[in-house]
């Protein structure tokens, strides 16, 4: 049956407000019902510490070591395959290379690539880097979507109908999907903002072939820009931006939805486009959006960026919610695993100063840097904190893709055209060795009551 265009099928009606406040009293549970059973919210437990729920080999994060028997904080580490994040970048930065080509390798198959696997990878990733004949025309330009991430998931989701393989879950089969999904993903994203941009925004329309001889930042800048022009400086941060996303532990909450989503045997479109939906939540990739929304607000309001008695009185409003978005939240500032410093943003940072540089923008970086200096001193006095509080990898990434243009639309994309080796490798790791299905135990606490004929129902 068509929809009804006469229908605002978006508007909440009288009856579903009043049907929602029932919602809302007969599905809040008592807050102490939590403690009294023990049950690990969110699955983490009273110290904020994540419940042991797998085993991984494909990275490690350090934030605390043993000193004589006791956890105590350190600068955070990030291993990927047991290599540290930070030589990977070293090397390759070191030899003028560029790193995310050779990061998935590491990622999916377990070791540093030698010069010509490399070579072959890459040719891989440039074969399926083609997406299927009208898929353009037919799914990404018939309905431009606001949302890159649901346009995002939405493709993926199509190109099952494309696939003749698509249930079938062998590794080598597998394999092969997921390095199709890496290769798609840049130009998934890219062409659905085109898309939204023209049809919507009544831009022009600009949609780019990617060149086989880019990395995969360069045929990004390449297939995003009119005139497809981008500095090497440009192409090498957004390429280390794309490493340091690449992959972060089972236990983030897109990892771990496709650990739990590829054991119940389902597909890979099926798990990635799942991935996808927990992603783009605020409270995980979408949270470098809030971080550049707030400083754009505070930009605004604050008269000299340099006057830090200023911008320490501003970032105790956020905190008091007096400010922003009123939510009490300094974002980019603390980390679930994080204490002292986030390994990732450490590594940005030295990056981030040369490109304001480069832009004309040292002004806001000395913003960013104060706050990111001032706001662990501010939250400790405002707050009873466990641990310490630092800035994450959202605190900078946010800034940098500002300063290369990106459209705020595609700044989440961006991180799933990264994370997507991550979740391959954990994928393939989840079939290789789990299963059974992952069914964590929910105890109901609802009181049990007879049933009630419906003539006697009040």
């Amino acid at each position: 049956m068509p929809i009804d265009k006469s229908i605002d099928y978006s508007r909440v009606t009288p009856k579903l407000r009043t049907l929602s406040k029932r919602c809302v009293r007969n599905d809040t549970i008592d807050p102490k019902l939590y403690e009294r059973y023990h049950v690990n919210r969110g699955l983490r437990d009273l110290n904020g510490n994540g419940v042991l729920t797998g085993l991984t080999e494909i990275s490690d994060i350090v934030a605390f070591k043993n000193v004589n028997g006791k956890k105590v904080p350190c600068d955070g580490k990030l291993y990927y395959r047991g290599v540290d994040v930070e030589q990977i970048v070293q090397g390759f930065m070191s030899e003028h290379r560029f790193g995310f080509e050779e990061t998935v390798y590491l990622l999916l198959f377990g070791r540093l690539p030698g010069e010509s696997q490399l070579e072959d990878f890459k040719a891989q990733l440039t074969h399926y880097r083609s997406l299927p004949t009208n898929f353009v025309r037919d799914v990404i330009m018939k309905a431009p979507c606001a949302d890159m991430m649901n346009m995002l998931a939405r493709s993926v989701l199509t190109l099952y109908g494309y696939d003749s393989a698509a249930t079938d879950n062998s590794i080598p089969n597998v394999l092969r999907q997921c390095i199709q999904l890496i290769s798609l993903f840049p130009v998934l994203s890219v062409y659905g903002y085109q898309s939204y941009s023209h049809y919507v925004l009544d831009n022009s329309l600009y949609i780019h072939n990617p060149q086989p001889g880019l990395s995969t930042a360069e045929n990004i800048l390449y297939m995003l820009r009119p005139d497809s022009q981008y500095t090497d400086l440009e192409a090498r941060i957004l390429d280390l931006a794309l490493v340091l996303h690449a992959e972060h532990g089972g236990g983030n909450n897109s990892t771990f939805t496709m650990h739990v989503v590829t054991s119940s045997g389902t597909d890979t479109y099926s798990a990635v486009a799942a991935a996808l939906g927990s992603l783009k939540g605020p409270k995980h990739g979408g949270a470098n959006i809030k971080v550049v929304q707030m400083f754009e607000d505070m930009k605004r309001v604050l008269p000299d960026w340099d006057d830090e008695d200023a911008v320490r009185a501003h970032l105790k409003k956020l905190l008091n919610k007096e400010a922003f978005d009123k939510a009490g939240l300094i974002y980019g500032m603390g980390h679930a695993v994080y204490s002292l410093s986030d390994p990732r943003a450490n590594v940005f940072k030295h990056f981030v100063e040369k490109l304001a540089a480069a832009k004309g923008r040292e002004a806001e970086y000395r913003l960013y840097s104060a706050v990111e200096r001032l706001a662990p001193q501010v939250i400790a006095e405002e707050r009873r904190i466990y641990k310490g509080v630092a800035a994450n990898i959202d605190f900078y990434s946010g800034f940098v893709y500002s300063m290369l243009d990106l459209p705020l639309e595609l700044y989440t994309p961006i991180f799933a055209i990264s994370r997507i080796a991550g979740w391959s490798a954990h994928r393939i790791e989840e079939l290789i060795n789990g299963g059974k299905i992952i069914r964590p135990s929910y105890k109901a606490v609802a009181p049990q009551r007879k049933y009630v004929p419906i003539s006697q129902r009040k």
